[in-house]
């Protein structure tokens, strides 16, 4: 986690939300009233984000709210479960709130949802990644969320591996022209991936020398057959339309990996809430 793009992150989430100030609670409370809070799953799920927690009220300017965490990232929690308690000024509390919960669910969300996807899966020697399918100024996030379910991170973005796709392709004329020309200018520390949808594609691929050959929008049954055609020293993975509700039929495929968007694009928050400390519901 790069700390010091998360912290213009969280200021700038704290800007576009307060803006000149939190017009609610500070009509209504002295700059030094004290209280306290926690935060309470409303459901079962994997928690994400906790580190935020702190990083939110520091980011807001206020180091000295008191955070105790409950649990981890990663940690399987349920209904009813107080994630954390903190103390500290009121107007703190109440105005990095929704921030807070926003970040928060969304990575619970995607935690969850990958370790559905592993758990559905069931197949150790396959691991699952996700794409560039995530919401944009939360990449950073969303892709830390995914490695707290148990799923693992794809290229971070366009600029640090070469995924070679249909456009690419077209345009260049071939997989061939297109993988001897992107290599001619790469250097030796950067993979080439190569998505194919045939069998020929897929030899051409190979011949060509590709590092990592993707079969796109393929049945488990296809797979089968063409991972028969890569050899060993060559990466495969499954791409396509992959869901909790499909991914079991690629267990046993024979691929390396499976890359899925749905983990990010798909999600739905984990329902959390923050409430005083008297105020919390079990």
């Amino acid at each position: 986690m790069n700390n010091i793009l998360l912290n213009e992150q969280l200021k700038s989430f704290l800007n576009e939300d307060i803006g000149t100030g939190d017009l609610s609670s500070e009509l209504i409370f002295e700059d030094d009233t004290m209280g306290k809070g926690g935060f309470l799953a409303k459901t079962d799920g994997v928690i994400c984000g906790m580190f935020l927690i702190k990083a939110v009220y520091e980011a807001y300017g206020d180091c000295n709210v008191s955070v105790k965490l409950n649990v981890a990232d990663g940690d399987a929690v349920k209904k009813g479960d107080v994630l954390a308690e903190v103390s500290g000024r009121v107007i703190t509390l109440l105005s990095c709130e929704r921030i807070i919960l926003n970040l928060m669910q969304r990575m619970s969300g995607i935690a969850t949802i990958c370790r559905q996807l592993v758990d559905n899966l069931d197949d150790p020697s396959i691991k699952i990644v996700d794409t560039r399918k995530t919401l944009p100024g939360l990449r950073m996030l969303d892709k830390y969320a995914v490695t707290c379910g148990g799923a693992y991170n794809h290229r971070i973005g366009l600029y640090d591996g070469v995924m070679l796709k249909d456009n690419h392709i077209a345009f260049s004329g071939s997989i061939t022209k297109a993988v001897e020309t992107a290599r001619a200018k790469l250097g030796h520390m950067v993979k080439i991936e190569v998505e194919t949808e045939t069998a020929e594609q897929v030899k051409e691929a190979v011949s060509a020398g590709a590092d990592v050959i993707m079969f796109d929008n393929r049945t488990p049954e296809e797979i089968k057959e063409l991972v028969k055609l890569v050899p060993s020293n060559i990466i495969t993975e499954v791409s396509g339309g992959v869901t909790p509700e499909s991914i079991s039929g690629f267990k046993g495929c024979g691929a390396n990996y499976i890359s899925t968007g749905y983990m990010t694009h798909s999600v739905k928050p984990l329902d959390i809430s923050f409430n005083t400390i008297g105020g919390i519901k079990m």
